[in-house]
């Protein structure tokens, strides 16, 4: 699957920047850098300690390219667990493609997507599922996802899954135990600890698959769509809510004719807020268009908006209230929440008359006013009780990768299949079959059981010079 050669790329983002960082791992890192590297104290950096940081300059047949920090870690004892050299240059795009291009010639190789990674894995320094929130903790946008890829890269979900595992193949080697002295008909695995132990695993994975809906979520963002007829306020409610001139907003119905997103993070949680086309009958063929896209995306969003005009409401309630019903029968999975948008139009008197109708009706709508910023904040609290972030407070393990799901689903099934045949009075060689599968899921998590396929298509996803 991987080659020996010693590789070489950009470690820090490409482009122009302040400072870059080159990154080589392999046999011959320290020997090839030491090639084109002059020490100012005059040392040879293959005589010096691992873990030192090292000034000179980058130097070939008497040409100066820059002069650099050098750091030197030294097999075991590095990210890859080969010898590894990071050559810190100055940040010109000209600088670095220079010294890569002479590392080149000096006999490295320009690594893969993920190949220092894929490297650390192979080498022990990491298992799949820390490797995996590497690229987790590269993509985090907010501090929730930051906080899940920490947990998970300082080998949270690995140990948990790891200890498991290991009370699972105690019991397993009993189970083949008693195989081999099937005639004497002898039992050595404990049934009832075992049965314990199994309701122990059982309980523990569906805490993890429950934990995915929460995790996805807070991975990839959570999208709340924002609806409503034209001019209702819902490209102000989006500005409100990004605090900036994100969405063009006008007196004139069906100005937003296409759908507008933007990010905003919440107490660490990510949402995808979604200003839509307003919906009504038009006969404009672009708006039309827009149109069913605010229908693909209510569709896409987990959370839906649904704003209203306060003086339209005032006049056609009824008729919206019905609307309101019709679309959380519509969608009974999503959280609707009501907006009446507006109030500042109205009086006082008028707000609490129409909130006391609405609660009546069991309606808990938000009444704000979204040019004046009046419900933004009470927006957002609700928002946030849509995510359970408990697991999170209690530094609980919350599973984000599919994969991972995958395998915990599979894994669930077979436990669930040996119980079933403890329960029975089921052969213990017949048992030993569904644990074995347990078995083979756990490792498919950790890497103890992988395939270059698999592998393949994990790294593939990484950035190079990771």
């Amino acid at each position: 699957m991987i080659s020996q050669e010693t590789i070489v790329a950009l470690a820090s983002p490409s482009g122009a920047g302040a400072i870059a960082v080159i990154r080589i791992s392999g046999k011959e890192a320290i020997s090839i850098a030491e090639q084109v590297f002059q020490s100012v104290s005059g040392k040879s950096i293959s005589q010096q300690k691992t873990h030192t940081i090292h000034l000179g300059h980058i130097v070939d047949e008497g040409k100066v390219y820059d002069q650099v920090l050098l750091s030197i870690f030294k097999n075991p004892h590095s990210y890859t667990g080969e010898d590894v050299i990071e050559i810190s240059c100055h940040g010109s795009t000209f600088i670095q493609q220079q010294i890569i291009q002479l590392l080149l010639r000096k006999g490295c190789k320009m690594a893969q997507a993920g190949e220092f990674t894929l490297r650390a894995f192979l080498n022990g320094k990491l298992d799949l599922s820390q490797a995996e929130a590497v690229a987790d903790l590269i993509a985090s946008d907010n501090e929730a996802s930051h906080q899940i890829a920490m947990q998970q890269m300082r080998g949270g979900f690995s140990n948990e899954i790891a200890k498991l595992r290991a009370e699972l193949l105690n019991f397993a080697s009993l189970i083949e135990l008693e195989l081999d002295f099937a005639e004497e008909d002898v039992e050595f695995a404990d049934r009832t600890q075992f049965k314990e132990l199994l309701n122990r695993i059982e309980f523990v994975l569906k805490r993890l698959i429950d934990s995915f809906a929460v995790g996805n979520v807070i991975k990839n963002g959570i999208p709340v769509a924002i609806v409503g007829e034209p001019n209702v306020g819902k490209s102000t409610l989006l500005n409100a809510l990004l605090n900036e001139e994100r969405a063009i907003v006008s007196d004139i119905a069906g100005t937003t004719r296409d759908t507008i997103e933007d990010e905003l993070v919440i107490n660490g949680i990510g949402f995808r807020f979604i200003d839509t086309a307003g919906i009504r009958d038009t006969k404009d063929v672009v708006e039309s268009i827009g149109i069913k896209k605010t229908f693909e995306k209510i569709e896409q969003a987990q959370v839906v908006i649904y704003l209203f005009d306060s003086l339209k409401f005032q006049v056609s309630g009824s008729e919206y209230i019905a609307e309101i019903e019709k679309v959380k029968n519509k969608y009974p999975l999503k959280s609707i929440v009501i907006v009446i948008n507006k109030v500042d139009l109205i009086s006082q008197d008028e707000v609490s008359s129409m909130s006391q109708k609405l609660e009546a009706l069991n309606l808990k709508p938000i009444l704000m006013s979204a040019k004046e910023k009046q419900g933004i904040d009470e927006l957002k609290n609700l928002l946030l009780s849509f995510v359970n972030t408990g697991a999170l407070r209690n530094n609980e393990t919350i599973i984000t990768n599919s994969r991972h799901y995958d395998s915990l689903i599979k894994a669930l099934e077979e436990i669930q299949k040996v119980s079933f045949g403890l329960n029975s009075g089921l052969s213990s060689d017949l048992m030993a079959i569904d644990i074995k599968q347990a078995l083979y899921y756990f490792g498919e998590i950790t890497g103890e059981v992988t395939n270059d396929e698999l592998l393949g298509n994990i790294f593939a996803n990484f950035c190079i010079g990771k």
